[in-house]
């Protein structure tokens, strides 16, 4: 495992589909994907698919893939396995990972090869809403604009990978900015398969109500909810307290000198001392 952010290899990739619903019969028709490390571009794959079936006009309008460019493309047996090993020992990132995976694992589905887990992937899209809240959409162009990234989105596997993998390199710049620097804490906070789900917080809700049992402090490594800002703090905890987003620890913060509260889903390293 990698210690820092820039160490770790990614693969940002994108699919262009016959239509929204992979459960439906819907098929991958074209894969690209951009191997990354730190700043540099080290690795690009690129290929159409034929996927023995029409293409949807919802999907035409927006891809401008015929049945006609797909005729000669490999099919998934070929091309998907190609993509895995393209991919292999780096983390997959996708802008909308639930859309792409789900797509990516139902080909590997019908030709008979084990499913990816999505431990080892991470969304941009979930980056995106995470460090630049209260945006008035989340598409791809609208959060390349305004992180200044100059392209036109294409709906073609490859340009769209391109302008996700801009995206992508500005918000690990935010990231660095706000300290979320150790590749641990940064997949704590935007895998997947490592995010913060409820089940997660059952662990840290455990070790609070031990804490103010006992009346020890907590020292808590914290991702501030209004700007995204990585802070280590030590708390006297004095209640758990259920919001309307979540559960909430209640104590005196000893940084700010005052009573706060902290997002128990928020909290990414918890120690009682």
């Amino acid at each position: 495992m990698p210690e820092h952010i820039d160490e770790a290899e990614f693969t940002i990739f994108d699919t262009e589909t016959t239509g929204l619903n992979p459960g439906c019969g819907d098929r991958v028709v074209e894969l690209a994907g951009l191997r990354v490390k730190g700043n540099k571009e080290i690795g690009k794959f690129e290929t159409l698919l034929n996927p023995g079936r029409e293409i949807s006009p919802g999907a035409f309008a927006v891809n401008k893939i015929t049945g006609e460019m797909l005729k000669d493309a490999p099919g998934a047996q070929t091309a998907i396995p190609d993509f895995i090993e393209f991919s292999r020992g780096s983390f997959l990132c996708s802008y909308n990972i639930e859309f792409d995976l789900g797509f990516l694992n139902s080909e590997l589905r019908i030709i008979g090869r084990p499913e990816l887990e999505s431990s080892g992937c991470f969304d941009i899209l979930g980056m995106a809403r995470f460090l630049l809240p209260g945006q008035p959409r989340y598409s791809l162009w609208f959060i390349a604009s305004r992180l200044g990234v100059e392209s036109v989105q294409k709906h073609r596997a490859f340009s769209d990978v391109e302008m996700a993998w801009r995206v992508f390199a500005r918000l690990k710049d935010i990231c660095a900015a706000r300290g979320i620097k150790d590749f641990a804490d940064f997949s704590r906070t935007f895998s997947p398969g490592h995010g913060r789900k409820p089940q997660r917080i059952e662990p840290k809700i455990t070790r609070i109500e031990m804490a103010i049992r006992s009346g020890s402090l907590v020292k808590i490594k914290y991702v501030s909810v209004k700007d995204s800002k990585v802070t280590l703090r030590e708390v006297v905890p004095k209640e758990i307290r259920e919001g309307d987003s979540g559960s909430y620890l209640v104590g005196f913060c000893c940084m700010k000198q005052e009573e706060c509260r902290f997002k128990i889903d928020n909290i990414m390293e918890l120690e009682i001392i």
